[in-house]
């Protein structure tokens, strides 16, 4: 059962749920900042502003990583603390915090896995026409830039964009996320496109530094899977695939968009507004991308909607993934089925979709390089007699490594595993009420940090190579 020496255990969060210090040390004001004062759009109004001040207690998270052994450590750069506009002129101490991070986890012995963009877009970008604008694509390629410049000496794991699938279907189909548009499909594959091409545009330009390093994209995995073996619902799985794997995922891996898609898009009047230079450097790109990170939590039930459906109104509290809601296009929807299990938000748990869902991958694309770079539990941890008991995410988290174990017996290119998350963290719309990481923050005690059940279980995992783990 031992994963080899050379297989990454780490963990991961992001720079919005962690860090805090929003207005510290010349930070810009983000998309984010500002969203969350808008009344309605959180749970209880929790917003960043402190979240669990990790930019001032970085080297106590850092120690506590350490001492659980984490191999890796995956985390985000804030773009309005390195360029507060989004652009122009750098702030030297946005630079002078990710290097102190960087050199914490190095002298720790752990790895620095660094995502570009995990959603927080500078102010006056998002004012400026967010995703839709190519003058954003410039912008984040002027910030890569900085980026490589500036950490690419220490840091050789970089990841462009987090799950694109979520803050443009969330910015532009359902309005939970900004800028909060809802219904427009249009504006959804054009954000799409906008950010495949500045991806493709940033790993150019990664390549010119031969800085021997590698790059990657961290996709959403939600392989889809019929509810049953009729046709109609057979089709449903075909589409949905098509739609949030294939139209994610072809760009990058094969540098061309799925014709299936393409020509549905044609169809509803959809199709991006692109160029042939766009889609030729996205062409380009493909063959430099070093490896995909796949966020995997559940998969998606699906069937076909007949004439017959009523939709529900999407909300912030049905629109976080759990299963009802039907597809942009009303050709399906995902389904919620009495022989499987969830969590208490509505989330599958199924690591044997996750063997089903790589295999199919490997299948499409052949012998990439993989991360699983989120997996994870959020639930609400049981405190008895003072001792974080987090069973559940133990044997979730459990389940899921042998899953990838099985997967990587089978012949797929998987080098690292990251926990989502390292320490409790704010949620984007849902607060504090959930958590997910190793580490517990006591927010009714200054913050105080506490290692759960959990921490000490997969501190074993990572010591034994997952030899302990049961099947």
């Amino acid at each position: 059962m031992k994963f080899s020496n050379e297989f990454l255990f780490g963990a991961a969060t992001a720079a919005y749920q962690v860090e805090g210090a929003w207005d510290q040390d010349g930070k810009g004001i983000t998309n984010w900042d500002e969203f969350t004062k808008i009344p309605g759009k959180t749970f209880e109004g929790t917003n960043g502003d402190v979240a669990v001040d990790h930019y001032n207690r970085y080297k106590e998270d850092i120690a506590l990583m350490a001492e659980m052994g984490l191999e890796s450590y995956r985390f985000s750069i804030s773009w309005a603390r390195i360029l507060p506009n989004g652009t122009g002129k750098i702030n030297q101490k946005g630079i002078d915090f990710y290097n102190k991070l960087i050199n914490e986890c190095l002298k720790h012995g752990i790895v620095p896995f660094v995502t570009l963009y995990h959603w927080d877009l500078p102010l006056p970008l998002e004012k400026d026409g967010s995703w839709l604008n190519k003058k954003t694509v410039d912008a984040y390629v002027e910030y890569a830039k900085v980026c490589f410049e500036a950490f690419g000496d220490r840091v050789k794991h970089f990841i462009t964009f987090n799950e694109t699938v979520v803050f443009t279907a969330l910015g532009y189909l359902t309005g939970a996320h900004p800028p909060g548009i809802t219904n427009d499909p249009k504006k959804y594959f054009q954000a799409t496109h906008n950010v495949f091409y500045a991806h493709a545009r940033a790993l150019i330009e990664y390549k010119k530094l031969n800085q021997y390093g590698e790059i990657g994209l961290s996709h959403v995995f939600s392989p889809a899977f019929s509810i049953d073996d009729s046709e109609e619902n057979q089709f449903a799985q075909l589409h949905a695939n098509q739609f949030n794997t294939n139209w994610f995922y072809d760009p990058i891996l094969l540098g061309r968009y799925p014709e299936y898609v393409v020509h549905e898009l044609e169809k509803l009047g959809y199709v991006p507004e692109w160029t042939q230079e766009e889609l030729d450097t996205i062409a380009q790109a493909a063959p430099l991308n070093d490896f995909m990170g796949l966020n995997y939590y559940q998969p998606q039930r699906v069937e076909k909607i007949d004439s017959s459906f009523q939709s529900k109104e999407l909300t912030r509290e049905n629109s976080t993934g759990s299963p009802g809601n039907p597809s942009f296009d009303g050709v399906y929807r995902t389904v919620k089925m009495d022989d499987k299990r969830y969590t208490k938000w509505d989330w599958e748990i199924s690591p044997e979709g996750f063997v089903s869902g790589l295999k199919m991958l490997k299948e499409q694309y052949g012998q990439i390089k993989l991360y699983i770079t989120e997996n994870g539990l959020g639930d609400e941890d049981p405190i008895i007699e003072g001792e974080i008991c987090d069973i559940p995410r133990i044997n979730f988290i459990n389940d899921h490594l042998v899953a990838v174990k099985a997967a990587i017996d089978n012949g797929v290119n998987i080098k690292g595993y990251y926990a989502w998350s390292a320490i409790d963290l704010l949620s984007w719309l849902n607060g504090y009420k959930k958590q997910y990481g190793f580490i517990y923050v006591d927010h009714q005690n200054g913050l105080e940090r506490k290692k759960k059940a959990s921490f000490h279980w997969f501190k074993d995992v990572i010591a034994t190579r997952g030899e302990n783990l049961h099947k």
